[in-house]
């Protein structure tokens, strides 16, 4: 355990900066009771990656948070009186206590409950000595499991910070005091022996009666905080409820300094996880003399869609709304709340950021509105995204439109509409059952409803519910009016993909089609109007550059480590930047950075700057080394590997981050605003649970980007469609056998894809 510890601290020692220790918000600007910044308090250490409780947890989180921060045990009893620290009253859910004792079990009455389980009054602390913590929550690593934490002791965890580098407040959290008295176990007197001994800044309990059989005999310093639970629970002592409770604040006040409450007492939500408008909750504790601190934030759980899927915008919620501050708040993750408080917090509105990243929205913003609609474009631009873009697609009467995809099935409702008889597949493409743009008029897709999409449904997350199906489709000639108008917005990108395809198969000249819209818009006409052509086919890029002077984007579409020399001087010919994926700069093992590519250094040396995607909020698209905190990836992506752009689902992340007050301090960079090293949480996996190797990724050569030029565009066959719905299967384009085309689906049943899709666009 003392070489895992040094491991510990040498990884992260990058984070240590001592100038940035002492950094603090002055006061005169929050809104708690004494006018000081908010506390953050680490519940079990940093428990949203490692074990709750377990020593990594607390090192990892003194590490990377606020100075001032506080330490969070929740204490349990052992059989010999020992107060031990431990998430939970049932040891089983958080070690291995089942496996190590097997037949040991007991079940009891826990708050009138019978429970089945293994319970530390159960367990002297020498047994316990033969179990080590493991992660609790499912959806959390638990390849850091084989590090074999023990259960730590009130002392244990005060002796793991070393005075003055690291010297957290600590907060002792009790539970079950009745429920320890009935195993003729006093957690009073177990207090109050710490209390002798050791400083306590907080202890909290949801028993009225613990609370005032300390109040006379705990240290001056020590604050007793009453935890407020579900507002349905009842408190034993009074036999009142804790939501009527909360409406009697004088009384709490004659047994406690502040008060510990779920975030929804403050801000809640409807039964569709929409904020309802706040309480007065904080606003009358602080009338009544009790601080407030705020419970249950994590990361990775489920918040208010109102956030975006933003970890740090519900914390600045809670602390910087203009009408209240929380006293703290209590976190899985400290180093979000550390960042929001320290460096986003009191930002003004009208501060400019830094330069870079320059922020390219993904179909605007796409994480709150169906992409490429009009409320999703009218986001991004109020958002800050710098660049708008544009995915054409073309119609079947060769109208350039803005929409995700040729495939109608993943971004509209067309699997309910009366055009799916139109269900083909395109090898080409690699398409199996769809309906394609090029099937239907421009007339006919604006009869269909845009659908959102929810990238990361398998984890029943998904975006934005109650616009799903928002917005218009917009045609490109109304996307650069639209960006035309758009003051902040400094350039376009449009993206064109299969234009091979829609030449030879379709008979669409979508080059054309596309330039002749730009040659029409008003918006070219101003030449401080910046106009960016993306696309993963060099030949169409070589075309555009013999048409048109517009900046070209060359989009590489795989994962690479590396890239030749020679293959970057071909790119030169047709490409003034490049787009790659967010693992070819940093490559990931199962979700865990490995290591730094030079791909960004390497690209950015022959004069190309590099835009990376897709930066998501959504903490499944992040690796764990980010933390679940899409801000910390941004940072990490533009300060260790100097990206030039982020395409982005969420343009407001991006935006608030080049606005933070952390950025630019050179060696006075907080430490929760560092870049994380890659590899660093590998070397914490012991190697029986490391995830298996996988092949390295390829490296970008000649033939990677080599193409034939493009196919003229071939006569286009007579269709007898009407802009009712009534287009048959056998008269849509791409279906002539003569050509080759795959057959039409001649029948009204929806495939099993279609039909899929249709149920999930439900939810």
């Amino acid at each position: 355990m003392n070489f895992r510890s040094l491991v510990f601290f040498i990884l992260f020692l990058y984070l240590a900066t001592s100038a940035a220790a002492q950094r603090r918000n002055g006061t005169g600007l929050w809104q708690t009771l004494d006018g000081n910044a908010p506390l953050v308090i680490a519940r079990g250490g940093f428990s949203g990656l490692f074990a709750d409780s377990s020593s990594g947890a607390y090192q990892i989180a003194g590490m990377v948070s606020l100075p001032n921060l506080i330490v969070w045990c929740d204490v349990q009893l052992t059989k010999d009186a020992v107060g031990v620290c431990f998430p939970h009253l049932n040891l089983q859910n958080g070690s291995n206590i089942a496996s190590v004792y097997p037949n040991e079990s007991s079940t009891y009455r826990v708050n009138g409950v019978p429970t089945e389980g293994w319970f530390s009054s159960d367990f002297t602390l020498n047994d316990l000595s033969n179990i080590f913590l493991t992660q609790q929550i499912f959806s959390r690593p638990p390849n850091f499991d084989g590090n074999a934490w023990p259960v730590l002791t009130i002392d244990d965890l005060v002796n793991i910070f070393a005075p003055p580098a690291l010297t957290p407040g600590l907060w002792l959290n009790i539970e079950h005091d009745a429920f320890f008295s009935q195993h003729n176990l006093s957690m009073r007197s177990f207090v109050l022996s710490v209390l002798k001994t050791t400083p306590v800044d907080y202890i909290s309990s949801p028993e009225v009666n613990f609370l005032k059989g300390l109040l006379a005999r705990k240290p001056v310093t020590t604050k007793l905080v009453f935890r407020f639970l579900g507002q349905n629970e009842i408190e034993q002592s009074t036999n009142q409820t804790h939501g009527s409770l909360i409406r009697n604040l004088t009384f709490i006040k004659t047994f406690a300094s502040a008060i510990l409450v779920p975030k929804n007492y403050i801000l809640p939500v409807d039964a569709q996880l929409y904020l309802l408008p706040s309480t007065s909750v904080v606003l009358d504790a602080h009338k009544a003399g009790l601080q407030v601190f705020a419970s249950d934030f994590a990361n990775d759980n489920v918040f208010a869609y109102d956030y975006s899927y933003d970890p740090l915008a519900e914390y600045l919620s809670f602390i910087d709304n203009g009408n209240f501050s929380v006293d703290g708040v209590l976190s899985d993750f400290p180093i979000t709340p550390s960042a929001a408080i320290d460096c986003f917090s009191h930002v003004g509105k009208n501060v400019s950021g830094q330069a870079k990243p320059l922020i390219i929205s993904n179909g605007g913003s796409s994480g709150d509105y169906p992409a490429f609609t009009d409320k999703a474009y009218a986001k991004a631009i109020t958002d800050g995204a710098n660049i708008i873009d544009c995915q054409v697609q073309m119609t079947n009467d060769g109208v350039p439109i803005c929409l995700s995809s040729v495939n109608l099935i993943d971004s509209t409702n067309v699997v309910q509409s009366s055009f799916t008889n139109l269900t083909s597949s395109i090898p080409e493409l690699q398409i199996v059952d769809g309906i394609f743009t090029f099937s239907l008029t421009w007339s006919q897709i604006q009869t269909l409803s845009p659908a959102i999409s929810n990238p990361e449904s398998k984890y029943f997350l998904y975006r934005n519910p109650k616009a799903k199906n928002d917005g218009k489709f917009m045609a490109l000639s109304d996307f650069l009016a639209l960006a035309n108008n758009a003051t902040t917005v400094s350039g376009v990108m449009i993206i064109v993909e299969n234009a091979a395809y829609l030449a030879e198969g379709q008979g669409l000249d979508v080059t054309n089609a596309v330039l002749d819209t730009l040659k029409n818009s008003s918006y070219t006409k101003t030449k401080a109007n910046k106009v960016m052509i993306q696309s993963s086919n060099s030949s169409f890029l070589i075309k555009m550059k013999d048409v048109s002077s517009y900046e070209r984007v060359y989009r590489v579409d795989e994962n690479i480590r590396d890239a030749d020399n020679s293959t970057i001087l071909e790119i030169q010919n047709f490409a003034d930047a490049l787009v790659i994926n967010k693992q070819s700069v940093f490559p990931e093992l199962k979700l865990f950075l490995t290591s730094m590519s030079d791909v960004v250094q390497k690209l950015q040396a022959f004069k190309f700057p590099v835009y990376v995607e897709i930066f998501r909020n959504e903490f499944p698209s992040q690796a764990w080394d980010f933390f679940s905190d899409a801000t910390v990836e941004i940072n990490t992506y533009v300060t260790s590997a100097g990206i030039d752009g982020v395409i982005t689902d969420f343009p407001l992340t991006a935006a608030r981050y080049k606005k933070n007050k952390c950025l630019g301090l050179g060696s006075k960079t907080p430490n929760y605003m560092s870049p994380v090293q890659p590899g660093s949480l590998l070397q914490l996996i012991t190697p029986d649970l490391m995830p298996p190797a996988e092949a390295p990724y390829g490296i970008l050569d000649e033939a990677d980007v080599a193409e034939p030029p493009l196919p003229p565009v071939t006569t286009k066959p007579t269709t007898s469609g009407t802009n009712n719905g009534s287009t048959t299967a056998a008269a849509a384009p791409g279906h002539q056998p003569n050509r080759g085309q795959p057959k039409a689906v001649g029948c009204v049943f929806i495939s099993s894809m279609a039909l899929l899709l249709a149920i999930v666009s439900l939810f």
